[in-house]
């Protein structure tokens, strides 16, 4: 297995609960320090660990490739490595617009091409699961870049689950809610609603361990997001009209 965004956060603590499970994992970051001693070689619970920034032309590919030499073969890929920016649209600077976007989404979909022909291979049957957001099924105001990047890779899952229908891959949509992680420390802006409150870590992480041993397609974490998901796909009125623009009596906004 390899799983991105391993150096922190819920791709850290997914990372050790699969080695936990008895999973051979691979864990990759940005984060060469965070990730030190945390391969097997050195004590650590994964059979390696792999320094590298996604932003970089072609890592998502390298990233791959290099995990597969190690595993000698992919069964699944957790794509969780992300980033976020708050404040009004029109403010954002575009070079941190281009930063979400390519970090959000399109190296996920890279990840995703140079991972394809090992998960079709996969004697078990492959799955990739990519970590997206409720924000990507709603929309959350002065997310904007962050929500629409989240949003695409809802139509990255729904896309490649019916282009690999009968190549036994799994793909995982898993949305989580605010975690309570290192996220909203990077972002320019901290988290400060009293409600809701952001879950802990290791409930996230369990949640995708236990989407990856049953092959779940969909998962909102906490469960109950899932109203407001659906709320807001079959009313969309009605959800703005409870919610405001934003959501925000559904305890969606930042």
């Amino acid at each position: 297995m390899l799983v991105t965004g391993a150096s922190s956060g819920i791709g850290g603590a997914v990372s050790s609960l699969l080695a936990e499970h008895g999973a051979r994992v691979v864990g990759t970051g940005r984060d060469a320090g965070a990730l030190t001693g945390a391969s097997v070689g050195k004590g650590g619970p994964l059979e390696a660990t792999i320094a590298r920034d996604l932003l970089e032309p072609s890592a998502p590919d390298a990233v791959v490739e290099e995990a597969a030499t190690a595993l000698k073969g992919l069964d699944v890929v957790i794509s969780n490595a992300g980033a976020g920016w708050f404040g009004s649209f029109e403010q954002m600077p575009p070079s941190e617009l281009d930063i979400l976007l390519d970090l959000n989404l399109r190296a996920p979909m890279h990840l995703a091409h140079a991972a394809a022909p090992y998960l079709r291979k996969s004697g078990a049957g492959g799955q990739i699961v990519l970590v997206g957001s409720i924000a990507g099924l709603v929309g959350v105001p002065e997310e904007v870049a962050y929500s629409t990047a989240k949003a695409g890779l809802r139509g990255l899952a729904d896309s490649l689950r019916a282009e690999w229908a009968t190549d036994q891959v799994t793909v995982t949509l898993v949305s989580p809610g605010a975690v309570d992680t290192a996220f909203y420390a990077r972002r320019n802006r901290p988290y400060t609603h009293t409600w809701p409150q952001p879950i802990p870590v290791g409930r996230a992480a369990h949640a995708i361990v236990r989407a990856v041993q049953t092959r779940r397609e969909d998962v909102v974490i906490p469960g109950w997001l899932a109203l407001a998901a659906r709320l807001h796909g079959g009313w969309p009125a009605l959800y703005r009209a409870l919610g405001g623009i934003g959501g925000g009596l559904l305890g969606l906004r930042g």
